[in-house]
């Protein structure tokens, strides 16, 4: 049996962009250490006010699952609003466009996953938010 454990002091934080006055967030990408082969997952935190970058995968669908906080997702053309409270999940299939947001007072933080896994990145629009 194969199998790999990944503990918090395992996973490596990175800051992402963002513009100037706007609230950060960050990752900590999964995949490499949990050894996926077929999808491709990461943690997210979101500062209270941070928010994403709308985008489209062309062919990863992802899903979102709400570890703390409430996640706000904004989801087609025209984007709709789902909020989504902790325990909560979201799946996005592909082809939809999507941004996240964090409008409470308290830190989102996220389990993300995909598949499959896209080499490429997402195409990114304009944003909802």
């Amino acid at each position: 049996m194969a199998f790999r454990v990944v503990r918090p002091e395992d996973v490596e934080w990175t800051r992402r962009p963002h513009e100037p006055g706007e609230a950060p967030r960050y990752v900590a990408e999964l995949s490499e250490l949990a050894g996926f082969a077929h999808t491709r997952a990461n943690l997210w935190r979101y500062e209270p006010g941070a928010k994403g970058r709308r985008h489209r995968h062309p062919l990863q669908e992802e899903t979102f699952v709400v570890l703390a906080g409430t996640l706000s997702m904004y989801l087609g053309d025209p984007p709709e609003r789902r909020d989504v409270p902790t325990g909560g999940l979201i799946h996005v299939e592909p082809g939809t466009a999507l941004q996240t947001a964090n409008h409470g007072d308290d830190e989102l933080l996220l389990y993300v996953y995909g598949t499959p896994p896209e080499s490429e990145h997402a195409e990114i629009l304009d944003s909802t938010v």
